[in-house]
């Protein structure tokens, strides 16, 4: 693994990456469409994960051809997110290692996500991590969400560093493409959830964030 320039800065998704809230979202589709008789096609799930929260509902309605608005669907879907949260949120696995050794390293972090900031506000306190970051950037923060660069090249912004000297870690197939377009140096980081999303242009694929690699490689990059 090599890459041109040092980093400096770490930018994370929230959703999948650091939080286990994909489960969560879930349940939440699975939910809604059962309450339209519908079930929650795994390809309806790939296309709708790492996108903004309407115009995932957005995409949810054109394709089970619903006769509702988006903003009524995106309400009932928050009302059940809200509702699940409290006894399903956890971390994903290495969280806690990646922030202690980003702090003994003195590198910047921030959270980049597709979730309003509400949730994110809300989840990243619940667990502790909204403390260790430098700040959190939203899909409401910028013109355009994932997978649009936008949300990474206001995270390099916000850290003061360019984005080829970021590394941006993502779980989802948006994200990464996303990642990828601001210039950052992605890595993809899937989960059970997104086992299948393609992360063509991803500098590498980690199984997890304690993939040893992956750790090997930042000693020598930062």
């Amino acid at each position: 693994m090599q890459w041109s320039d040092p980093i400096r800065a770490v930018a994370f998704d929230m959703d999948g990456l650091l939080l286990n809230t994909e489960e969560v979202y879930l349940d939440v589709g699975t939910i809604l469409l059962q309450r339209r008789g519908r079930s929650y096609r795994p390809e309806l799930r790939r296309g709708m994960m790492g996108l903004p929260g309407k115009l995932a509902i957005e995409l949810m309605i054109r394709e089970e051809q619903l006769d509702e608005a988006a903003d009524e669907l995106l309400e009932e879907s928050d009302n059940l997110f809200l509702e699940l949260l409290p006894a399903r949120l956890g971390l994903m696995p290495g969280v806690l290692e990646a922030f202690d050794w980003l702090e003994r390293h003195g590198l910047p972090c921030c959270v980049a996500t597709s979730s309003r900031r509400m949730f994110a506000d809300d989840c990243l306190t619940r667990v502790g991590l909204k403390e260790r970051l430098q700040f959190i950037v939203t899909a409401e923060d910028v013109p355009r969400g994932k997978p649009h660069p936008d949300i990474y090249q206001a995270a390099a912004l916000g850290m003061k560093v360019t984005p080829c000297e970021m590394l941006a870690l993502e779980d989802s197939g948006h994200g990464c493409r996303a990642a990828i377009s601001s210039g950052a140096c992605a890595i993809a980081v899937p989960g059970a959830h997104s086992a299948d999303h393609v992360f063509d242009g991803a500098f590498y694929i980690a199984q997890t964030l304690l993939d040893p690699k992956l750790r090997d490689w930042l000693e020598r990059a930062v």
